[in-house]
């Protein structure tokens, strides 16, 4: 088998309802997908208390190390962490997928429920639901809550494996050109700036992360 891609996983985690509901899509993701996809959870990554740079830092390398990402775009307003961290992934020109189960519409647009800065980039793919209508009837169809886990995430996952198959097949910004992407993964270690800065002078760092996205055809 071949090298799975590896999927940085966004959203909130600062709560049970998040963290639970973030590991269980994620491995149902690996799961359905029979291991192609392997979705990296940051709140498996970071500490409960003594937070600052260190985790910003630690989280955005793994954006820049991560083949695709997922990000959570739950919520009344969205999460700010997960804003910054899919604008970095779109300053790399990373494909991604913007999941929001919420059924609450918000924004300020016509086509998305959110701020419409965070709209219309390329190389991104949509999945959205309302999750309250799936779970209801799903839940109504179960013998259990445990059936419904099942079910439920089962779809959820499925859905979310079509936009990442969808998006993974879209061509890149760079057209190969190994140098420039290689300056573009430089300077987004140094823009960033407060210490993260210091990745992009380590021998071949930079240069392993291209060769191996390049080698699976995603830039």
């Amino acid at each position: 088998m071949t090298d799975p891609f590896t999927i940085y996983f966004a959203g909130d985690l600062f709560d049970h309802k998040h963290l639970i509901g973030n590991a269980i899509l994620a491995s149902y993701i690996e799961k359905c997908s029979e291991g192609q996809y392997k979705c990296i959870v940051p709140q498996n990554l970071e500490q409960p208390s003594r937070r600052g740079v260190d985790i910003r830092n630690k989280d955005l390398r793994m954006v820049m190390e991560c083949d695709l990402g997922i990000f959570n775009f739950d919520g009344a307003d969205l999460d700010s962490g997960t804003v910054v961290e899919f604008m970095f992934a779109k300053a790399l020109d990373i494909p991604v997928v913007l999941f929001r189960s919420d059924l609450r519409v918000s924004g300020d647009q016509h086509r998305d429920d959110w701020n419409l800065m965070c709209s219309f980039y390329p190389r991104t793919e949509i999945v959205q639901f309302n999750g309250m209508a799936w779970y209801k009837e799903i839940n109504e169809a179960s013998n259990s809550l445990d059936e419904t886990i099942e079910r439920l995430y089962t779809r959820i996952a499925s859905k979310v494996i079509e936009g990442l198959d969808t998006v993974r097949k879209t061509p890149p910004l760079s057209k190969g050109n190994q140098a420039q992407i290689q300056e573009w993964y430089r300077w987004a270690l140094r823009f960033a700036g407060s210490g993260l800065e210091q990745y992009s002078a380590k021998p071949g760092y930079v240069e392993k992360i291209v060769s191996r996205k390049l080698e699976k055809g995603l830039i």
